[in-house]
């Protein structure tokens, strides 16, 4: 499982031109399953992006998390950030989970974040989305349940 975490001022998603999601400060996370990732893969990346001390504290200093901070977390599936760019100048997605593998544990992140005390929007699995953001710092990690990064 992958991630790009972004830490931002405010981001919005749209679906065929609605708005079905936004939040002021806090982290935006686009997410991109791997076949044989598992549910306990979706908790620690929850784990992970929810405790990353990203915002300043009073001395300027990365100490605080979403969790210390109260922000919201956007989560939005993007299956592209398992994209294969080696050969060829198309992308190939042979290495995102099928959709009905990715979506429940799209979802166990959701959750994992929720149980965590965070609250969190998302983008809508499987559509074609317009994502919105304001990028803070600008603040950009990239995560990997397997250590790729």
């Amino acid at each position: 499982m992958r991630a790009v975490v972004q830490r931002v001022d405010r981001a919005e998603v749209r679906v065929a031109g609605e708005r079905v999601a936004e939040m002021r400060a806090g982290l935006l996370a686009l997410v991109g399953v791997a076949p044989g990732d598992t549910r306990s893969d979706a908790v620690s990346m929850a784990r992970k992006i929810v405790n990353l001390r990203v915002f300043d504290d009073s001395e300027g200093r990365l100490n605080h998390s979403l969790v210390d901070r109260g922000y919201p977390l956007g989560v939005v599936s993007q299956f592209t950030l398992m994209a294969d760019c080696r050969r060829g100048r198309r992308p190939s997605f042979g290495s995102a989970a099928p959709a009905e593998e990715a979506e429940p544990l799209v979802e166990a992140v959701v959750a994992a974040a929720v149980e965590m005390g965070v609250p969190v929007v998302t983008g809508q699995f499987g559509a074609s989305m317009s994502v919105e953001l304001v990028n803070a710092g600008p603040m950009t990690l990239l995560l990997d349940t397997r250590d790729a990064f």
